[in-house]
């Protein structure tokens, strides 16, 4: 089981993203900067492409998250 996550902070306006050996925390109106960074590392750096995965994923489902409010 993984223990990666993102998780919105609303109060904050905030979210943090939490990866195997690291976590930061961004202010919650960069989430999409975010989200086109990781995407954009996969497309450039392919043979890695599925280390980028997960983080994607993760990024996606806080946006659908913050949108759903």
């Amino acid at each position: 089981m993984s223990t990666n996550y993102c998780k919105i902070d609303r109060e904050a306006g905030t979210f943090t993203l939490q990866l195997a050996t690291w976590h930061n925390t961004y202010p919650l109106e960069t989430l999409d900067r975010w989200l086109e960074f990781y995407r954009e590392q996969r497309s450039i750096f392919s043979k890695c492409r599925d280390t980028y995965d997960e983080t994607i994923e993760l990024l996606e489902k806080a946006v659908a998250e913050r949108d759903a409010a």
